[in-house]
């Protein structure tokens, strides 16, 4: 945000306690990266809002339906935390085309490694592969996915910046939602919401939604 310096406060997850701990510090508004979660923790800014779709009650839109419809022949697999060069190929084309610039810009192959595999929780992620007539697919998504007691929370996504016609961003959403309803559990994290951010604005669009307060989790209003 122009004019604004962020400053977090970070947890270290290790240990057989790892799991639990990042159970209990993602119901408090942390986010996971490697070992580490972290969270907003600026004076007089509450900005930075985390945010979970109740996936039980979400209704789907008729243009969500519709990007439904325009992915329903990729190739969806789960697979271990264990990074590919296909994959970092991947990473490298969405950050150079949607965030050039960005913290991430700079990220090279043993730093995505890292980000993938220094993991000590239940995580993994999900390839989306278009079929092209090859063994396995063109790979044109991927998400790096926690597992939680109560849902799923999406650590970090990317994509083909030359499939927008798919909305690749919003199909995987969806596509965390459905698992997260196949597997009778309550909630999708999706990470920190900002209003107002054209770059964040794409996730109030999957409602109902809860906002963390200093009450707790409350369902937001819609807009």
């Amino acid at each position: 945000m122009p004019g604004k310096t962020e400053r977090k406060v970070f947890a270290r997850l290790s240990g057989g306690l790892a799991q639990p701990l990042n159970e209990a510090l993602t119901h408090s508004g942390f986010r996971r990266s490697q070992t580490i979660a972290y969270r907003p923790a600026c004076d007089a800014c509450t900005a930075c809002v985390s945010v979970r779709i109740i996936a039980e009650e979400f209704a789907i839109s008729r243009n969500q339906r519709r990007v439904q419809r325009r992915n329903g022949d990729l190739i969806r697999s789960v697979v271990p935390p264990e990074a590919t060069r296909e994959q970092f190929a991947l990473l490298r084309t969405y950050l150079d085309s949607r965030h050039s610039g960005g913290g991430m810009s700079d990220m090279g192959l043993f730093d995505y490694v890292a980000m993938v595999e220094e993991t000590p929780v239940d995580t993994h992620i999900i390839e989306y592969r278009e079929p092209d007539g090859s063994e396995h697919g063109r790979l044109v998504a991927c998400a790096l996915t926690d597992g939680l007691r109560d849902g799923l929370s999406m650590v970090y996504s990317f994509f083909h910046p030359g499939e927008e016609s798919r909305s690749l961003g919003t199909f995987m959403i969806l596509d965390h939602i459905e698992e997260t309803r196949r597997r009778a559990l309550p909630h999708v994290y999706l990470g920190y919401w900002v209003r107002g951010s054209s770059k964040m604005g794409y996730k109030s669009r999957f409602r109902p939604m809860e906002a963390l307060t200093r009450e707790g989790w409350e369902r937001l209003a819609a807009e």
